[in-house]
């Protein structure tokens, strides 16, 4: 047997399972079809928004729970920042799913937040235009976590415990043995492992054709936009995310942190196949973000300075899909994280290494459960 633990894919969460099995002392190999840290999947994109007041669902606080105690550990070991916490707003009206399930997630978990009215939010953030009715909860407990500076970090603690990390290995196939899992390469390699974690993200179809899982790849773009000094800094605005009717999705922005005021439509945008995204950003994409940006913050006098179009791997239910391979106990898929998985990356990383290895996950995510979709 090559190694104790094999894993397929190495970007946000496949970088967290190679740090937390390499942890434990076993043989790990982790196996990347492109660079090590490459922006050309899901997990890039130099920030990316974390709360605990989880709208989605509340199920997912005590995940959140650690992940923040996650993060700050590996921001210890890793001697490198991993979160600014400069707080996060959520704006809309006060019966939309944004506001009522914010809302809940804070009342149920006793999570700080602080409720805004539509004229308490107009004076504090004047450089929003309003619409009637609309109200407010910011989360001063969040913030951001920088994605390309994580994944280096797990990337390293991994390899710190002894792992041993392959970039350009595309997995073509595997297949159970009497000991383990035989891995063919699209070389014509093959090693064995006795265990595989499937964490490839947009490209989790193409490796497990006969599971015929329901995902979708879904491509959406992000931009960075120069704004007026003074309007867009995080001393003056936190990260938001604005659910309207008017809008073709909600709209999520970050502030600047020296490369422009960071916004995109969450879950906007055509299905695509991972090798076939369109990864120019054209005009028209472009114009309609700037024309919205500038209505709703009229003062920023937004000027497009980067774009970069990314991939969201989508579930129908928009849920995480965690579990067994049903034909193959020995491999653990991670899957479908929806747009909104990389805030849980190391939680994610702890609990596939928990069920690989046999051990009791210590989180209820039966809602997670992969076997819930169908074709598995």
């Amino acid at each position: 047997m090559d190694y104790d633990v094999a894993i397929f894919g190495l970007g946000g969460m496949g970088s967290a399972v190679a740090a937390h099995v390499a942890q434990r002392g076993l043989r790990v190999a982790g196996f990347e079809r492109f660079a090590l840290a490459h922006d050309l999947g899901a997990s890039a994109g130099r920030t990316r928004i974390i709360r605990k007041a989880y709208f989605e669902d509340a199920a997912y606080v005590p995940l959140l729970e650690r992940a923040y105690t996650l993060w700050r550990e590996l921001e210890e070991s890793s001697q490198t920042a991993l979160l600014d916490l400069f707080g996060v707003l959520m704006v809309g009206q006060p019966d939309s799913t944004t506001i009522r399930g914010m809302s809940n997630a804070a009342l149920q978990y006793a999570i700080p937040v602080e409720y805004l009215d539509n004229g308490q939010l107009g004076a504090r953030y004047p450089q929003f235009a309003l619409e009637a009715g609309e109200v407010g909860i910011y989360e001063p407990n969040a913030g951001v976590v920088f994605p390309e500076r994580a994944i280096a970090a797990h990337l390293n603690l991994a390899r710190n415990h002894g792992a041993h990390l392959y970039d350009r290995a595309r997995v073509r196939s595997y297949e159970a043995t009497r000991d383990g899992i035989r891995i063919h390469f699209e070389g014509g390699e093959a090693v064995e492992a006795a265990r595989v974690a499937v964490c490839a993200g947009p490209w989790t179809s193409d490796l497990l054709p006969q599971l015929a899982l329901p995902l979708r790849v879904q491509r959406n773009v992000q931009y960075w936009f120069a704004t007026q000094s003074g309007s867009a800094g995080p001393a003056e605005l936190p990260a938001f995310f604005l659910e309207r009717e008017t809008l073709p999705a909600p709209l999520y922005a970050i502030p600047d942190l020296g490369d422009g005021l960071k916004v995109a439509f969450h879950g906007y945008g055509e299905t695509t196949a991972p090798d076939q995204l369109d990864r120019e950003v054209h005009a028209g994409e472009a114009e309609l973000m700037r024309e919205t940006l500038a209505a709703l913050m009229p003062d920023a006098r937004p000027t497009l300075r980067s774009t970069k179009a990314c991939m969201y791997t989508m579930t129908p239910d928009a849920n995480f899909a965690i579990g067994r391979d049903p034909h193959n106990r020995n491999v653990v898929i991670a899957c479908g994280f929806s747009g909104h998985g990389f805030k849980f990356v190391p939680v994610i990383g702890e609990i596939v290494t928990r069920i690989l290895l046999d051990e009791d996950p210590q989180f209820d995510i039966g809602f997670l459960r992969l076997e819930r979709l169908s074709g598995t």
